[in-house]
């Protein structure tokens, strides 16, 4: 039973770069004041394995979590999420798919395990997607219109709920990608599962026509007595 820890150090929307790292840095990662991070990548789970990775989450930042089995075995593993206090605020569940939102107020690295050890046989490929966002940006940018005297009250509450618009639509976009991937695998599998029984099946049916064929005909083969013959 091993335990495998890597360091997902994301850019901006849709853009993804894993460093795999034996523990997380104690520096805060160069992106901590970008206003939105966005992960969706796909990671691969051995058989009794489980694999966790680490996500900085700045101070008063939104942070958002889900995770999809697409192939292997059951389509079930185990999933669990940690704050940065070492505290389980998402429990272990063995399940397809699950998600999980917290507000963090004292920011930190949120660890999320992907637990595959329940099944000895088949590896997972999992889909993870994760979400950093800091609606407290948005003050920063309204301070610095005001300081040029201008009114944007208005302009910026349409900018933050424009904003958490794009944000549900993409969790959305999401969760319908991802189950679209699963049941594409499961479509492939089922349909090789299908194939290959078929083709065993045509063997069987092929193998017991020609061995009933050929007792058939040794039944009706009339073979000459040596006794008619001496007689004669």
């Amino acid at each position: 039973m091993g335990v495998t820890v890597h360091v997902c150090v994301p850019v901006i929307v849709l853009v993804v770069l894993c460093i795999g790292l034996t523990s997380s840095e104690t520096t805060r990662p160069w992106y901590e004041n970008l206003p939105a991070v966005a992960m969706d990548y796909k990671v691969h789970i051995d058989p009794g394995k489980e694999d966790c990775y680490f996500q900085y989450v700045n101070p008063g930042a939104t942070f958002y979590v889900s995770f999809q089995v697409l192939r292997g075995g059951d389509l079930k593993a185990g999933f669990a999420v940690r704050n940065p206090a070492g505290e389980i605020v998402h429990p272990y569940q063995w399940r397809a798919s699950a998600d999980y939102q917290d507000l963090s107020m004292l920011g930190g690295y949120y660890s999320i395990c992907i637990d595959n050890q329940f099944s000895r046989f088949a590896a997972k490929l999992v889909n993870l997607y994760l979400t950093v966002i800091r609606y407290d940006q948005w003050d920063k940018v309204t301070q610095e219109l005001e300081e040029l005297n201008l009114s944007v009250q208005n302009f910026t509450h349409t900018i933050v709920g424009v904003e958490k618009n794009i944000n549900e639509i993409l969790q959305t976009q999401h969760l319908s990608r991802s189950r679209e991937a699963r049941d594409l695998n499961l479509l492939l599998d089922n349909n090789s599962y299908v194939q290959k029984w078929s083709i065993a099946q045509i063997i069987v049916i092929a193998a017991t026509t020609v061995l009933q064929v050929y007792f058939v005909r040794r039944l009706f083969e009339v073979r000459p007595s040596t006794y008619s013959r001496v007689g004669i």
